[in-house]
This record gives structure tokens, C-alpha cells and sequence, in this order.
């Protein structure tokens, strides 16, 4: 670390073929043992319910509530009572607070206040609701940003964003770190012993609203301590970066600017570095309030709100240094299922071991999912009855052990007063989307206990790096229409449609666990990087690598021993040139042997013109100065198979893609169901529950061949079901048909 905060991790850096394996039952027994002679399904699933539960919950602004806008003049804060009395009428258990009340619990420096928040405690307690603390480090109050203007960022023009909202801090600054650890300090001693404090949520959205960078002095003083840190000596920092193009060479570390607005622009090394710098800086803040409240809180876990891929901040590294990870989603902004579940998998995977949940499960937790429609589109459109259920369940059907929605009601003030919530100004129980959630809340108590310690097990994954994306956003690229989610997205699309789970990782990641590993464009390779791919699949495993990959190493040097760097050898090729393509022309794909299409498939964007050596051809160009050059190779490497696509396509070939993949892989989908019914499965030893999802606006039809167990009606069925519109199934197999319940919870739909 450098001054205690940056300069770290980048240094080291339509029938249903059922194929489920049968499950003793009751599945309850793990949680309840019943008394001899009292062992019914309907009283196993009852006690079971009472004894364990899944955080469920919501956002709350109790601060929002207080009169003149909510209570009275003489109970100014009744309206807290009231709201607690509706949420645990949904069946909401958790509550987070606390993340942006700097300026009420310090309204002078200095002088803490936190005996208000003591109070909303103490509330929830009343009605069984736990709560998530936010610390209110993203939006400092207006006397600090006043007495120290210095902790205000600066963007690339010199320009001081100014007080006055939230996220008005450079994140470098030695002051503002030391006024947030204060502040966290403070709010640790005075609430983190309370009983219903059960997890810490460390700032809100870090990153977000373009602040990863501020261009201060204190910045500039950090980046070249870092660079110091990294690179040791000035002659190795200049031949790293490449600083004598264009004769930008340094003498003493003082030199080295910031990439701040120049007539073009900087050296391609030094932008990389600058986000490796701005990404330390980011995870160091937050480290720093996680070992404050690891101290003082040894028993709550702490966490941090994550979008998928939209902070230019390592995710990976950030969820090193938190317990658990919690997101935000997109469920009323995107409208492709497949695109929230890539999300979904995105975040899900950022941790996969060393997790500590409030609940002790393995899972993630959703602390924002959106209940309503948002406030920046030009429109801003409701979202649809069942919808927000559909993708909650989504969420869960993905790993999610923990969902809240943001928010618990429209605020009368600031900027989000038509921002969805689950209720709006006005208390209404009979609200359309309060109705829908206590919908959810009561299916979920149902599934607690089966879902207990279950988790989404893949055989397929795709590799990203923050390095690599961060490199191919730079200007000058071969392609500027080109887009590395886009084309992750076409990837993730073709398994997601066929119901095949997928998890995310580094290149660095142990991969041995994964039948299939897909490398997107890994135009920039680290160091090893390579070496790690062809262990994987020496070891017996099939990589698909694509075009764009190992054209430049971590310090963005291209290679002087032929592309794809250091992995000529694996794919059994040498890319001799590429040919990026404009939108709308495109080549087209020759097939050879058993790849199974039923389309003409074309070549977009870019072609990689491919001199074979060891590898088997699989398709060739139709056209151009290289017809009849390969576009698509699989080479035998070890015990695996190394395929590499030279050209990106249509969504159909990606299809087809899989279909030959699943045939080489061993590869089976969870279930065969409609295209348009998302199959998700959670499992552990001796418990597998899959989760059936329609999309559509119309009900779909499904066979099943044998008795199935839909865990939200408790009812056991064979033979066709028509699943409606926006419908979920919960479903386990059965041979044999089970109890009926007592009292049956909310319909599935």
C-alpha cells in the first residue's frame, strides 16, 4: 500500500425430458425432525417455516418520514410505526438504512446524532425486522465539502465538481478518508451492538456517476507513488509504458502525469495504468471501512452494492475485500431475460469461496432490486403486474439468498419522488405493487428451507478480465463498433436459451471445475495468463477462444512472435492479419464435417485471416482476398480441445455453436422445455430444485412425463401444464404424489 491506501492488487496482480436424480422426501428432515406420528408433509413444512427464513426485504429512507413529511408535530417520527407494521404484513424481514444520513448524524463536525437511527431499530425490532446498516460515506455533508473544498473531485478538463449532492468526493483524498473513517467509527460504536443489526453495507453505488477518477493534487500525488510502488525505478517505468514514443520519456516520478485532456491522447500503458490506479484506490476505501467494522463489529458481515460491469473498478477485487456480495439490478431497464441473467451470473460469480452472509448461506443477496419503474429515462414506464416477480424469482433461481427492493416508498421530496417503490406517497395496502410483493413474501417462506445452503453449480464459463475491458475502451481501436459485452452477450444468449448455467471468472481463476471455458477477445494477456489456458486444457478441458485475443501483454506491448500472443501453439494457428469490418458488410461462413447449421452464417466486424498449422478446419471465408482461409479451428491440445472462432456472427450461429459444443462436451441442458421457458437449478448433495420461468405475455405448454412437485402451491402434477404468462414453477421430482397442504399459500401466478 502506498500512504495506507492505494497501490496494491494490479502490482501482484415443448415436451420435458426430465433428467432429475430422485430426492428423498421429505427434504424438510434436514431442518425438522417431526414427533412419531406426527410427521404429515403439511406439519414438516409448517415448523419448518417457522424456524428458518430468507431475508427479504427493502431499502428505507425512515429520514424521508419525519414531519412536516410523515408524522405529526407532536410524533414527528410516527410514520416509522406505521410503515413497520405494513412491512412485516408482507412478509419483509430486513430492512436497510443508514446509507446516506452523514449530514443528519454529524450535522456539525464533530457532533453525532445517531440516536434517531437507535430508534428505527428499535422499531423494527418490535415487528421481527433485522436491519442492514449503511455507512453514509457516499454523500458527505455540505460543511465539510465547505471547510475542505480539496476532497471535491476534479475532472479531466481541471474543472471542481462542486458540494450539494451525493458523490461529491475524490476518493484519493487523504482528508476524506479521514472525516469516512470517522464518521464509520462513530456510527459502529453507536449502533453495530444493537441485536437487530445483522450486516454492514459499506458506502452506496462507489463509482458511480463518472467518479472512479478525480484529477486533484492529492490524486496526482498518489498516482505517482503508486507508479514508484509498481514500477521501482524510473528507467523500468518509461521501457514498461513505452514512454519514448513520441519521445514522452521521464526523469524523476513527479513527471509523470495524469491522463488528463490532451490534444490526442495518452500512451495506451499509462490510461491502462490509470485505471488499475483509480480501480486500488476505489477497493482501498472501501477496505478501509471493512477493517473498521471488522473490528469494532466482529460478528456482522460487511458488503458492498455492485452493478454488473458498469464501474470502471475491478469487481473481483472488490469482492476480495468485503464478506459478501450484494447488487443492484436492471429489472425495469432491460427488458431481455438473458441480459439480467447474464447480469445476474456476472455478480454472482465475482466470489466464489470465503463467503460470510448474514444468514451463513453461500449465496449473494439483491440489497437493490428495483420495485418500480426509474426516474432518468425520457419515459419512464411502469413495470408490468408480475414482472417484479418473475425476476425476483430470476434472482433467486440464480443464487440470490437475500433480496430488498429499492425503495419502500416514494419519497414527497428530493429527486426520486416518481421513482418506483413498493408503495407510493400515500400508505394503500391495497396497492397493486405492495400486493405483489406480500405475494412474494409468502411463497418465500415456503421455500426457505429447501433453498438452505443450495447453490448454482456450472459446468460452462466465460472468462473476464477488468484489464482487458478496460483496453479495449480506449480510443483507436482496429474497430470502434466493436463491444466486448456485446459479444459476450451473443455467447451468453446462445447457452442461456438452451438452459445451460454459466459462471464467470479471470483468467487467472482455478478452471479445472468447467467442461467448457469460453475467452472472448482477451485482446489484452497477462502475464501466465496464457500458461494457465493451456494447463486447462492439457488437463482435458475444451477452450473457445475468439479474434481480438493476445494482441497486446498487460503493459500493452503487442507481441513480436505472431497473435494470438503466447498462444499459437494451443490453437494450433497464426492469425497473419485481421480485417475489421464496417456495420453492414460482412463476409460469410463455409462449413466443414459435422458442424450442424441450417443457416447461412455470416462474418461481421472482424475477420482474422488464419494460417493453419496443427488444427483441423472447421469453416473457411466465402469471399474476398481470403476466400477459402479458415475461420473457425479446433486443435487437439493434451487431454483437451482448443477451438478458436476468427470472426464474430449472428446469434443463430451461436446456436448452432453450442449444439456442436454439447455434442463434444458431454454437455446436457437442465431441462428441455419451450425456448421460451428460463430453467434455473439449484442443488446440493441429495437436493436439486429447478425454477421454470416464462417471459412471455402468453402461457406456455409443458409435458411432464413423470410426477412433479411445485414447491410454491404444494401440489404434485404430471402430464401437460400450462404455465401463464409471467409464470414460475418451483419444482422438485416425485415418483409418488405427496400430501396435500393444509392451507394453500399465494398461487403460483
Amino acid at each position: 500500500m502506498v500512504n495506507g491506501k492505494s497501490g496494491g492488487n494490479s502490482i501482484g496482480r415443448c415436451s420435458l425430458a426430465l433428467e432429475f436424480l430422485s430426492v428423498p422426501f421429505p427434504i424438510w428432515s434436514e431442518f425438522y425432525v417431526a414427533n412419531p406420528g406426527t410427521c404429515s408433509y403439511c406439519e414438516t413444512r409448517e415448523t419448518a417455516n417457522q424456524t428458518l427464513l430468507m431475508y427479504f426485504g427493502v431499502d428505507y429512507y425512515p429520514e424521508q418520514w419525519v414531519h412536516p413529511y410523515g408524522g405529526t408535530p407532536d410524533q414527528p417520527e410516527a410514520a416509522w410505526e406505521r410503515d413497520a407494521q405494513l412491512m412485516a404484513k408482507a412478509g419483509i424481514n430486513v430492512v436497510r438504512i443508514g446509507e446516506y444520513t452523514w449530514g443528519l448524524c454529524e450535522r456539525e463536525e464533530g457532533q453525532y446524532d445517531f440516536a434517531w437511527l437507535r430508534r428505527v431499530m428499535d422499531i423494527m425490532a418490535r415487528h421481527e425486522i433485522k436491519v442492514v446498516l449503511g455507512t453514509p460515506t457516499s454523500a458527505p455533508p455540505v460543511w465539510l465539502a465547505q471547510k475542505h473544498p480539496e476532497i471535491l473531485p476534479v475532472d479531466e478538463c481541471g474543472l471542481r465538481k462542486h458540494e450539494g449532492t451525493r458523490r461529491a468526493i475524490c476518493l484519493a483524498s487523504d482528508v476524506y478518508w479521514e472525516y469516512a473513517k470517522k464518521i464509520v467509527t462513530e456510527m459502529a460504536r453507536a449502533l453495530g451492538d444493537h441485536p437487530q443489526a445483522i450486516a454492514w453495507q459499506i458506502d452506496n453505488d462507489v463509482g458511480g456517476l463518472q467518479t472512479e477518477a478525480s484529477f486533484n493534487e492529492e490524486s496526482r500525488r498518489e498516482w505517482q507513488l503508486w507508479l514508484e510502488a509498481k514500477y521501482q525505478t524510473i528507467a523500468r517505468l518509461n521501457d514498461c509504458l513505452g514512454l519514448s514514443y513520441w519521445g514522452q520519456v521521464v526523469t524523476s516520478w513527479d513527471q509523470v502525469p495524469m491522463p488528463k485532456r490532451a490534444p490526442t491522447m495518452h500512451n495506451p500503458a499509462l490510461l491502462l495504468d490509470w485505471n488499475r490506479f483509480c480501480s486500488d484506490t476505489i477497493v482501498q476505501f472501501i477496505k478501509m471501512q471493512a477493517d473498521v467494522l471488522h473490528e469494532l463489529c466482529p460478528n456482522l458481515p460487511v458488503t458492498t452494492n455492485l452493478r454488473a460491469l458498469q464501474r470502471l473498478f475491478d469487481h473481483f477485487d472488490m469482492a476480495e475485500v468485503v464478506d459478501f456480495v450484494s447488487v443492484e439490478t436492471k429489472t425495469a431497464i432491460t427488458a431481455r431475460s438473458s441480459e439480467l441473467a447474464a447480469d445476474i451470473d456476472i455478480l454472482r460469480s465475482l466470489k466464489k469461496q470465503d463467503i460470510r452472509t448474514p444468514d451463513g448461506d453461500c449465496g449473494f443477496w439483491a440489497i437493490e432490486q428495483k420495485a418500480g419503474q426509474v426516474n432518468w429515462h425520457d419515459v419512464n414506464s411502469l413495470v408490468r403486474p408480475g414482472i417484479l416477480r418473475l425476476f425476483t424469482y430470476q434472482l433467486i433461481s440464480r443464487g440470490a439468498s437475500g433480496v430488498l427492493y429499492y425503495h419502500w416508498r416514494q419519497p414527497r421530496i428530493g429527486n426520486e419522488k416518481f421513482y418506483g417503490a413498493v408503495l407510493p406517497h400515500h400508505l394503500h395496502e391495497d396497492n397493486r405493487v405492495y400486493r405483489e410483493i406480500s405475494q412474494i413474501g409468502e411463497e418465500l417462506r415456503l421455500l426457505a428451507p429447501v433453498l438452505q445452503d443450495t447453490k448454482v453449480v456450472p459446468e460452462v464459463c466465460i472468462l473476464y478480465s477488468h484489464e482487458n475491458d478496460w483496453a479495449l475502451q480506449q480510443p483507436m481501436q482496429p474497430n470502434k463498433h466493436f463491444n466486448l459485452r456485446e459479444h459476450i452477450q451473443l455467447l451468453y444468449n446462445a447457452l442461456h436459451d438452451r438452459n445451460i448455467p454459466v459462471d464467470f471468472a479471470r483468467p487467472t481463476e482455478d478452471l479445472s471445475k468447467y467442461r467448457l471455458v469460453f475467452a472472448p477477445s482477451l485482446h489484452l494477456m497477462a502475464g501466465g495468463e496464457a500458461d494457465l489456458l493451456k494447463l486447462y486444457v492439457q488437463n482435458g478441458g475444451t477452450l473457445v477462444g475468439t479474434f481480438n485475443t493476445g494482441l497486446v501483454d498487460e503493459h500493452h506491448i503487442a507481441p513480436d512472435t505472431g497473435y494470438p500472443h503466447d498462444l499459437t501453439d494451443l490453437f494450433g494457428l497464426e492469425v497473419l492479419e485481421f480485417d475489421p469490418l464496417p456495420p453492414g458488410e460482412e463476409n460469410h461462413l463455409v462449413f466443414k464435417g459435422n458442424f450442424p447449421t441450417n443457416h447461412m452464417h455470416p462474418a461481421r466486424l472482424w475477420c482474422d485471416i488464419i494460417e493453419p498449422k496443427e488444427c483441423q478446419v472447421v469453416a473457411t471465408y466465402a469471399k474476398d482476398f481470403y476466400a477459402g482461409r479458415p475461420a473457425m479451428t479446433v486443435n487437439p491440445f493434451g487431454l483437451g480441445k482448443a477451438v478458436y472462432l476468427g470472426t464474430q456472427s449472428h446469434q443463430l450461429f451461436y446456436y448452432d455453436l453450442i449444439a456442436w459444443l454439447r455434442q463434444m462436451c458431454n454437455l446436457h441442458p437442465l431441462l428441455k422445455v419451450p425456448d421460451t421457458v428460463e430453467v434455473s437449478l439449484r442443488q446440493k448433495e441429495g437436493t436439486k430444485v429447478y425454477f421454470l420461468l416464462n417471459h412471455q405475455n402468453s402461457s406456455v405448454r409443458i409435458q411432464f412425463y413423470q410426477p412433479m412437485h411445485d414447491f410454491l402451491t404444494g401440489n404434485t402434477f404430471s402430464g401437460n401444464y400450462d404455465l401463464p404468462p409471467h409464470g414460475v414453477l418451483v419444482l422438485d421430482e416425485h415418483p409418488e404424489a405427496k400430501p396435500e397442504p393444509a392451507t394453500e399459500p399465494a398461487a403460483a401466478v
